[in-house]
């Protein structure tokens, strides 16, 4: 019963990570983590996940026509070297996961608390401030196991360089490059994946491709965003404050 809770669970945080341009990462990585599944296993079983759910998201608000290339070239060309060199890092269980938390409370804060610039809101965007950005979400992705999303989202709506689905379609595909590097990083050092990671990748898929279709053309971004806040908030605390 734990283990088909644990599918359900999969699918509802890709589907809800999905419908806001993310690939989950730092979502799946909770959930295995209250499983108890090893960090050693965790973080590329995490990064693959992300490369067909982030895949499925960036897609369909590419064809929504609110991706920006030259931003996200801008963070991206020094996020995936730095991701790479982060994936090769190696932290201590206790500390990583209580690190994971922590990253989990940037898209709390910003699904709750910093709300979509209006388009005559929007700024040219900075591009020493995006490369500089790039450079440290990457390390951090590769290191913990992300794409960055979480972390890179934040700021481009706090900058307003970009407004609620630019962010979404920059963010999938930062996270695809992103966890494409932290997972060469890993391979350097020797990865091992979880036994049911391909039925890990089936259950994500179906849940991204839903959310993604029906947050970027359905449904209203502003519900799910609390949702995903808020389950996001359990799994943080879980994470902070007791042993799991």
């Amino acid at each position: 019963m734990q283990f088909e809770l644990f599918y359900f669970f999969l699918f509802i945080l890709a589907f809800l990570y999905a419908s806001v341009g993310h690939g989950g990462a730092s979502g799946y990585l909770a959930l295995m983590a209250l499983y108890g599944i090893a960090p050693q296993e965790m973080k590329p079983t995490a990064l693959v996940l992300n490369l067909f759910v982030s895949l499925t998201s960036f897609i369909q608000y590419y064809r929504g026509h609110y991706f920006k290339r030259n931003l996200f070239l801008m963070v991206a060309v020094t996020s995936v070297p730095m991701a790479f060199i982060g994936g090769m890092i190696t932290l201590e269980d206790h500390l990583y996961k209580r690190l994971l938390g922590l990253l989990l409370l940037f898209p709390i804060f910003r699904f709750f608390f910093f709300r979509s610039p209006a388009e005559d809101e929007l700024k040219p965007y900075n591009s020493y401030g995006a490369l500089a950005i790039g450079g440290i979400v990457g390390l951090l992705s590769g290191m913990i196991g992300i794409g960055g999303g979480i972390i890179l989202s934040p700021f481009l709506i706090l900058l307003k360089w970009t407004d609620q689905k630019q962010t979404a379609a920059i963010s999938a595909a930062f996270i695809f490059v992103n966890s494409l590097s932290g997972l060469g990083g890993m391979l350097t050092k020797g990865v091992s994946f979880n036994a049911h990671m391909w039925g890990y990748i089936a259950v994500a898929f179906l849940g991204g491709l839903l959310g993604a279709y029906l947050g970027s053309k359905k449904l209203k971004q502003d519900a799910l965003k609390y949702v995903l806040a808020t389950v996001l908030f359990v799994a943080a605390y879980k994470l902070l404050f007791t042993s799991a």
